[in-house]
């Protein structure tokens, strides 16, 4: 079975963040150098942080952001590969990013026609 391709989508509670130490840093750096090195073969790309700025764009116009106000905040992607959504979800599971109990991540599979 050939594998499929998902979108991880990172969620934040709105509101300010503590900025981590710089060994606190250092650490989380190498959680997640460990965890990618573990799931290299299921990362296509680690995708990156979205900015506050864009565009909503409909039929009647577009408009700049900010987008509505939202209890969460969309903050970055990443996309992965795995053969069912139960193995995408043992790669999430395994990374630090699930550790921090503000985030949030939504896998969704992406259809190819």
């Amino acid at each position: 079975m050939s594998n499929k391709k998902y979108m991880c989508i990172l969620r934040s509670e709105s509101g300010g963040c503590e900025k981590p130490s710089p060994s606190d840093m250092e650490a989380m750096y190498a959680k997640y150098q460990a965890w990618q090195d573990k799931f290299a073969d299921n990362i296509l790309d680690m995708g990156g942080a979205l900015s506050s700025e864009g565009a909503t764009v409909r039929a009647d116009g577009v408009k700049d952001g900010p987008f509505i106000e939202l209890k969460e905040v969309v903050g970055g992607y990443m996309l992965l590969t795995a053969s069912s959504l139960d193995e995408a979800i043992t790669v999430i599971q395994a990374s630090p990013m699930v550790q921090n109990p503000s985030t949030s991540l939504e896998l969704r599979e992406i259809n190819t026609p």
